[in-house]
């Protein structure tokens, strides 16, 4: 049975197969608000992530901690973490950490279809759509009765440094051939795929919490507001693979005068940047906590590397800054471009300090309608907009 044809057979259950662990993981990542909506109206069990490979010294960052914190996940079982949304469970699934063996990755599918079975049972919910991030459950779908298959391609998962790229790419090219639907928030990478996806392939982009981030709220947070102007901010993952720390370098540098603002967690030793007078990494926030920083900000960044990567991705941050209205300046790559009568897109390192600079110099001269319209060029792109589109896609045009 395809897509469409579970809204015959009643109120379908969501399995999400997430990119994300639920408990440790930023939640505003596309699959947690697709699923957080979705369970508004039915019922959904949010499946934490299944790794690529086992974290290991000299091939992964943090690997002790990355272990430790996938047990304290998986020991966690079954719950419903937000007691305004009863239908909506997470669960870790236990799994055998012998990423390199056919044999063990072949027990681990079928322990892992098991364990989800079992959660649904528990829960009253049954598994008629699939919704796969993480390419990793492609191998657990063929083992899980459903009725639809969505692969959210939401990465070039192969892409990640870290990733065993020739495995990876088998299992993405899998999913991409046996599902219903694949959802796409790069046009650049849907194009490059269409000859495996064809009709099948839909781009479904990203959305914002349009009531989490706006431009006026709360106080600000007491170690932000040490901080003095001007500000310089990023908030978000602080991954090695996609932030450009040698730019965050020069623009601090290049800017004495003003602070460099750094919420997130990292995989980088930061050490030689945070040794700048002028240079602040505050850590992890959690979500609640990131629109009352980002509203701090005088210019906000997007300081990506220039790689396949970034290439073929669509951070959720953009519409997270307009959201807030606030100034951004940004390294070029193809989902950025729809925007850029509302952002400053740089080309090389020197055209982003310089952008910097010039917004810094022009931060009182800016007229009162420039917040609204940077505000207003996402406030059709809410995540309750976003999941009603993904559930028509599935149930077809009847759902509700």
């Amino acid at each position: 049975m395809g897509v469409g044809d579970v809204a015959s057979a009643g109120r379908a259950g969501y399995v999400c197969f997430a990119g994300q662990d639920w408990w440790y993981h930023n939640r505003a990542h596309s699959d947690v608000q697709l699923m957080l909506k979705l369970a508004e109206q039915r019922p959904v069990l949010f499946v934490n992530s299944i790794a690529m490979r086992m974290p290991m010294p000299g091939r992964s960052s943090q690997p002790l901690r990355r272990i430790l914190r996938k047990a304290r996940s998986m020991a966690r079982k079954v719950q419903r973490p937000v007691p305004e949304l009863p239908g909506f469970a997470v669960m870790t699934p236990v799994l055998l950490p012998f990423y390199g063996s056919r044999l063990a990755r072949a027990l681990n599918a079928r322990l892992i279809a098991l364990q989800v079975r079992l959660a649904a049972r528990s829960l009253r919910m049954s598994t008629d759509v699939c919704v796969v991030t993480m390419p990793t459950a492609a191998d657990v779908v063929e083992h899980l009765p459903h009725r639809t298959l969505v692969y959210n391609r939401s990465d070039r998962h192969s892409a990640f440094p870290e990733a065993d790229t020739a495995f990876i790419e088998v299992l993405e090219r899998r999913l991409m051939a046996t599902a219903d639907r694949v959802l796409y928030v790069s046009t650049e990478l849907m194009a490059a795929e269409h000859e495996l996806t064809r009709d099948r392939a839909v781009f479904l982009d990203h959305g914002v919490d349009l009531e989490h981030f706006t431009p006026e709220g709360a106080a600000e947070p007491a170690d932000l507001a040490a901080i003095p102007h001007p500000r310089i901010g990023f908030f978000g993952a602080l991954d090695d693979f996609i932030v450009d720390f040698d730019l965050l370098t020069r623009v601090a540098k290049d800017h004495p005068d003003a602070e460099l603002v750094l919420i997130g967690d990292t995989t980088h030793d930061l050490g030689a940047l945070t040794a700048l007078p002028n240079v602040h990494h505050l850590g992890f926030r959690p979500h609640a906590e990131i629109p009352a920083y980002g509203r701090g900000f005088d210019v906000a960044l997007m300081p990506w590397l220039d790689n396949d990567w970034v290439r073929h991705c669509n951070p959720i941050k953009l519409k997270e800054y307009l959201a807030l209205g606030l100034r951004v300046v940004t390294t070029d790559f193809p989902e950025v471009r729809r925007y850029a009568d509302q952002l400053t897109i740089a080309r090389t390192a020197g055209e982003f300090s310089d952008a910097v600079g010039a917004l810094l110099a022009a931060a009182g001269s800016e007229d009162e309608g420039a917040v609204h319209r940077r505000r207003a060029s996402v406030e059709q792109d809410s995540w309750e907009r976003r999941a009603a589109e993904l559930r028509e896609l599935i149930e077809g045009p009847a759902a509700g």
